[in-house]
């Protein structure tokens, strides 16, 4: 009887305990303690449209998720390497058939960051070594000469870097 008994109680503890997890607010509270503004730096370096797709969504909610907990992010993305054929506005047709709804994702990122004010650059050195016409690239994007000379320049003043890829 008391084997039972304890059974029980173990068991509705566990309830309990598991109840009160799932009642606890998730958030960032512990890591943005203090925290009124972040300054972040993103390398972005992909060789896949889905993922590519992908991360531009969650990096939008990572902004949004910053707002939501009273924090002013200073975002900035930089896109290298073969990234920058999924940025183009103009794709092979085969490719494009293939990967429609990626590349509509990525586009449509691209304008919701531009509106949050996310500074977006591209590296030039990648556009060219990936045969990319820098004019079919979003206005909403900024070119720079060399992805990896801006990412040093933007920890320079302070931006974390938050390498994907």
């Amino acid at each position: 009887m008391k084997s039972l008994f304890f059974k029980f109680m173990l068991s509705f503890l566990a309830f309990g305990l598991f109840a009160n997890l799932q009642a606890k607010e998730i958030n960032d509270s512990a890591a943005l303690k203090g925290v009124k503004e972040t300054k972040s730096v993103f390398l972005i370096d992909f060789t896949n449209v889905q993922k590519t797709a992908f991360y531009l969504n969650i990096i939008e909610g990572t902004h949004k998720g910053l707002i939501s907990q009273g924090v002013k992010p200073n975002m900035v993305l930089v896109f290298i390497g073969e990234t920058v054929k999924f940025l183009s506005t103009k794709q092979d047709e085969a490719f494009e058939m293939e990967n429609e709804e990626s590349l509509e994702s990525i586009q449509n990122s691209i304008k919701r960051l531009a509106a949050l004010g996310v500074r977006m650059e591209v590296c030039a050195v990648a556009t060219k070594v990936f045969h990319v016409d820098n004019s079919t690239i979003p206005k909403e994007m900024n070119l720079v000469g060399d992805g990896f000379i801006s990412l040093i320049g933007w920890q320079t003043q302070g931006h974390k870097l938050v390498p994907i890829f």
